[in-house]
């Protein structure tokens, strides 16, 4: 099966076919893509994990006029900015700047700066456009990509800062960022006059009443060294607002959950962590989805098995700690921004360029934790009992560790909000017998003095 993931590029397009990511690199292509695989810099990106390789197939990068073919290692599992906390965004602007003032050494520049040329591997960015190098002009003193980056990366940034904007919901509406004659209108009125909201916003708001065909004159500076100071100079100018906007540790409101639920003791949490270590040492995932993962507890364990997990949760700011201690940790964790009721749909043009949640998730996970979630789909949500178990069952293709929480438990109480005739029906034999339309019950544990059990299922063939 094939299918086109990127099409807008005019120097080449990338496919997926049977699980491997090729691109075809036109004429117009050949020149960058030579520039990339002779760059000392790209190699040395390759190496650290923060530029995608890349394998010739077919074709000779020293002809300029022939087509190429080459192939790229997959990464895992994609994401998309719509997905990722400000915490996120950011890695990837200082990921994209960094490679940008490295080329300048060597006479290269990147063409085009948007998240869209990132992608995560664990919590690790990835740049994978390496059509964007490009040789530049050693005269021009321009980064034409300039206002781009301000557009997709520190503006969004700026937004959230000040207004709690959130990352996901700005890309999922404003695929190539916020240009700053929209982003004035959002900001607060004193803030504008104030740096870096001024510099970033207002003036070239402004300015945009009186932009011109002059604005895009070719420009060149008196030699090569001039030119390459100057860039040096704003790359350096760029980061510096990069770091004044890097979004800073916030307590989640779901941080304190467990604390929140007094009936959840500490001998219950203690038998539910030995447990969910045991079973996950026996099956020994490879690909784990960890659905409502809050602080990442059981990700963490899942990832200490060796497995790569996928975790998603619908805070913003749970998703940037849980990035952040990945991060730190080195772990093979990619926390992304998810309701699970409401899971991202497929986007782009004719909705063909990103593909949703489900269709990426479909067949890649082989276990699945549904651990203290299914309460909150069933009641908040209103999702049906059985058609949860079959959202489970369409993303794991073996297991699913997943958590009765019956009608007696606190939290249970709360979030029917006084609707509880509404659930009379629920109970622990009707959870059974919806676990067993498509899985078959493996074992389970009964946590001490609640209303509560896990199991652990696995997938009918």
């Amino acid at each position: 099966m094939s299918r086109v993931v990127s099409f807008r590029d005019p120097g080449g397009s990338v496919s997926v076919i049977q699980d491997r990511v090729i691109r075809t690199v036109f004429p117009e292509g050949v020149a960058n893509l030579r520039a990339c695989l002779n760059s000392s810099v790209a190699r040395r990106f390759v190496e650290a994990g923060s530029l995608v390789a890349t394998h010739t197939l077919e074709g000779d990068a020293s002809v300029p006029d022939r087509r190429m073919v080459v192939e790229h290692p997959r990464i895992p599992f994609i994401s998309y900015p719509h997905e990722w906390p400000s915490a996120m965004l950011h890695a990837a602007a200082r990921l994209t700047l960094e490679l940008c003032s490295s080329l300048l050494d060597e006479g290269l520049g990147l063409k085009d700066a948007t998240p869209s040329n990132i992608l995560f591997r664990g919590p690790c960015p990835v740049f994978i456009d390496v059509l964007s190098m490009e040789e530049r002009d050693p005269l021009d003193p321009i980064w034409l990509a300039d206002a781009q980056f301000a557009r997709t990366f520190l503006i969004p940034l700026l937004l959230n800062r000040r207004t709690g904007y959130p990352i996901h919901e700005l890309f999922m509406f404003h695929r190539d960022g916020i240009a700053p004659e929209e982003a004035v209108r959002r900001l607060p009125v004193f803030r504008r006059w104030f740096s870096p909201d001024l510099g970033l916003v207002t003036l070239p708001a402004r300015a945009a009443r009186f932009e011109s065909d002059r604005l895009y004159s070719p420009r060149q500076a008196r030699d090569a060294g001039e030119a390459r100071f100057i860039l040096a100079h704003r790359f350096r100018a760029l980061r510096k607002k990069l770091d004044v906007l890097e979004p800073g540790a916030v307590a989640s409101p779901w941080s304190n959950y467990e604390a929140a639920c007094p009936s959840y003791s500490n001998e219950q949490h203690s038998a539910k962590r030995q447990w969910l270590e045991n079973v996950l040492r026996e099956i020994k995932p490879a690909h784990v989805l960890d659905v409502g993962s809050n602080t990442g507890e059981f990700s963490f364990m899942a990832a200490a098995t060796g497995a790569s997990v996928v975790s998603i949760d619908r805070d913003p700011e749970t998703v940037a700690a849980l990035w952040r201690s990945a991060a730190a940790a080195g772990a093979d964790i990619l926390p992304l921004v998810m309701d699970f009721a409401r899971p991202s749909p497929p986007a782009g043009w004719r909705c063909q360029e990103h593909s949703s949640f489900l269709e990426r998730g479909g067949g890649f996970f082989d276990c699945a934790l549904f651990l203290a979630v299914t309460h909150h789909l069933m009641v908040s949500d209103q999702i049906p009992l059985d058609q949860i178990f079959d959202s489970a069952a369409s993303l794991t293709t073996r297991w699913l560790v997943i958590e009765y929480i019956g009608p007696q438990y606190p939290m249970f109480h709360r979030l029917a909000r006084g609707r509880d005739a509404l659930y009379r029906w629920y109970s622990r034999s009707v959870f059974d017998d919806c676990a067993r339309r498509s899985f078959d019950i493996v074992r389970s544990l009964d946590l001490p003095s609640s209303d509560r059990a896990i199991y652990l299922l696995r997938r009918k063939s």
